[in-house]
């Protein structure tokens, strides 16, 4: 089907769709939407604890820490 003279096709040939992506997103609505807000959250790794833990045990606590916080998102299936 040809388009009537005087008038444009809809979507010109020569030029692609303007396609906006917008990747931002705050923890909190991460954290609420699509769970229902059950809570269930990926830990993260603590920079003040591995701070404190490397001061305090020469470093071997953070490998418990790491253990801990990494076997916690396993379990979870985050």
């Amino acid at each position: 089907m040809a388009t009537p003279s005087g008038q444009q096709p809809a979507q010109p040939h020569g030029q692609p769709p303007t396609i906006i992506i917008n990747n931002s997103s705050s923890a909190a609505a991460s954290s609420v939407s699509g769970l229902g807000g059950a809570g269930l959250r990926r830990r993260r790794q603590s920079l003040w604890a591995h701070f404190w833990l490397l001061m305090f045990t020469a470093g071997i606590g953070n490998v418990f820490y790491w253990m801990h916080v990494s076997r916690w998102n396993r379990d979870r299936g985050l």
